[in-house]
């Protein structure tokens, strides 16, 4: 799949999650110009033939798909982990359930 992406894909993407991370000064960092530095480096123009450019952009690719698996893996976490002892319908309601009621009130339900 790593084949069918564009390098400019690549690079828009990384550079996106990378705002994501530092916000609106994303500019003025480091990681910022490397990862421009590195696509200018390894572009291929039509006076030569850069070998390095499909492992460039299969490297591109695996480091996009970590930072993007690394930022949602952190949206999860923030939603789903433990915070303290929950009530067991707040439990089943994060999972998309509810408890069962007992119909005609037998007194142990609120």
């Amino acid at each position: 799949m790593a084949a069918l992406t564009t390098p400019l894909r690549v690079c828009r993407g990384i550079l996106k999650e990378i705002r994501a991370v530092k916000g609106q000064e994303y500019k003025q960092t480091l990681a910022y110009n490397y990862v421009l530095d590195q696509f200018r480096k390894n572009q291929v123009s039509s006076e030569r033939y850069c070998r390095a450019q499909e492992e460039a952009l299969h490297t591109s690719h695996s480091y996009l798909c970590l930072l993007t698996s690394t930022r949602l893996h952190l949206a999860l976490h923030k939603v789903y982990h433990g915070k303290g002892e929950r009530k067991p319908e707040e439990v089943a309601g994060l999972v998309g359930l509810r408890l069962p009621t007992q119909p005609g009130g037998k007194g142990w339900e609120k």
